[in-house]
């Protein structure tokens, strides 16, 4: 993207509603050509700010359309710079052929993202508001709508920067108190910095958490469902789903690859892996599809591991368990699902094994019952909540960032408490201070702003 900045004095052009036919079809402008492309197509330079019923013409003045055209000058639009929307009939013919008048004018069409990208450039917004545009735009349910409306609000944003601007408080005490170094060994002792960095610590946890949960509402939460054959992985997604999604026989290795799902659970969006049953076979593809279940458990925020509740099951004596035990760092992320159970006569539940680490949920597929227990739990797990307050919307990007940052912290603190070494201490404050600015976008890359404003719709 090292051609941002020389673009940025072009003038762009799109038509920044879907292509089809529909009552109204909006084209954007944005550029230092606006007065002249709206004195060739519509006669005028509307008033600023109010709607005007317009006649759309071409080169030769014959009539191509009306409607209606919208001026706003700069610095005041969404881009800072001069802005014109004509809002016409939406017939593509129609579009098109105003889309070539703005173009013969000296305008070009617009990259993907280009018009956010340069409302971001020109410092109307910041990149995490840039980015909740378009997460706004593609949000899959109310939940992360309202969470990206928060973002492109600002709210993100003012807690990075109250976190950032703490950071550079700390950070300017620590490097005037270096270069007096007479006072060194009292700054170095002094409880005031460690709890400072202390509180930064738990103020940047607090954003984490909130983020996490950000970004699951974006990303969705990947759920894989394992377990022997026949335990019924295939009738779960199927019930979740609402929809014969998986092939269900009481044959066992029906399954032969993984197949995934978006589902929502009550407003969380949740990516659901069936797998193939896990045992040991002698047919090729079977095998081949074992194998990707467990490439699949490796990759996934979380695991369903069904059982049978009709049979007598050690945990600790399954393959399965001792395969993931190994496999999977934090016995948290697994849940055990007995399925079932209505063939023992047993309540839906659910509960924690102290001995074992995980969590139970007790249902039974066939008879529909303990799946709201099932979603409840899943929600618990990922933190979600539908009457949360507040929030806003995240991405693994950001995720990463704050990673680095708490990382940067720790290493800070490290440094004061073990070595009293001021010099690295000031150091790692201002690495933490460098990934916190990735996030707003304060300190980007070229190649990072090509990468997100690539992804967006045209015409935004």
């Amino acid at each position: 993207m090292a051609n941002i900045s020389n673009q940025s004095s072009d003038t762009i052009c799109a038509i920044a509603t879907p292509r089809g036919v529909g009552g109204v079809g909006i084209i954007r402008v944005s550029g230092p050509l606006v007065k002249t492309i709206a004195t060739n197509i519509i006669g005028q330079i509307p008033k600023p700010r109010f709607a005007h019923f317009s006649t759309f013409i071409n080169e030769n003045k014959d009539v191509i359309d009306q409607g209606i055209s919208l001026y706003f000058p700069a610095p005041n639009s969404f881009t800072g710079e001069d802005v014109i929307e004509f809002q016409a009939h939406g017939g593509p013919i129609i579009l098109d052929q105003i889309m070539q008048e703005i173009l013969a004018c000296g305008a070009r069409i617009a990259r993907p993202g280009e018009f956010s990208e340069r409302a971001f450039l020109n410092n109307k917004i910041d990149l995490t508001q840039a980015e909740a545009i378009a997460d706004l735009i593609e949000s899959h349910s109310n939940e992360a709508a309202r969470y990206a409306m928060r973002s492109l609000q600002g709210e993100f944003s003012k807690l990075i920067n109250q976190l950032v601007s703490s950071i550079i408080e700390l950070r300017v005490f620590v490097e005037a108190s270096i270069d007096f170094p007479e006072e060194e060994i009292d700054f170095l002792a002094s409880s005031d910095v460690k709890d400072k960095l202390s509180h930064l610590r738990q103020e940047l946890d607090k954003i984490l958490a909130q983020a996490k949960i950000g970004s699951i509402l974006k990303e969705g939460l990947s759920i894989v469902i394992i377990g022997a054959p026949n335990v019924g992985k295939s009738s779960l997604l199927n019930l979740l789903s609402g929809q014969a999604s998986a092939i269900v026989t009481n044959i066992p290795g029906t399954t032969r690859d993984t197949l995934k799902e978006l589902i929502n659970l009550d407003g969380l969006p949740a990516h659901f892996i069936d797998t193939a049953g896990l045992r040991e076979s002698t047919d090729v593809v079977e095998q081949e599809g074992i194998k990707r279940a467990w490439q699949a458990t490796k990759k996934a925020d979380h695991i369903l591991l069904l059982i049978d509740s009709t049979k007598d099951v050690d945990l600790k004596q399954l393959p399965i368990w001792k395969n993931l035990k190994e496999e999977i760092s934090d016995l948290k992320n697994i849940t055990i699902v007995q399925n079932k159970i209505d063939l023992i006569k047993q309540e839906p539940s659910s509960s924690f094994d102290i001995d074992l680490g995980v969590n139970y949920v007790c249902i039974s597929v066939l008879k529909k019952q303990g799946l709201d227990k099932l979603i409840s739990h899943l929600k618990e797990i990922a933190g979600f909540s539908t009457n949360e307050e507040g929030g806003f919307i995240a991405r693994r990007r950001h995720i990463d960032a704050l990673n680095r940052a708490k990382q940067s912290l720790k290493n800070a603190e490290i440094q004061l408490i073990q070595y009293k070494a001021g010099e690295l201490l000031a150091d790692d404050l201002s690495q933490a201070q460098l990934a916190l600015s990735e996030i707003t976008g304060k300190f980007s890359s070229d190649d990072l702003l090509g990468e997100i404003f690539s992804s967006f719709c045209i015409g935004k």
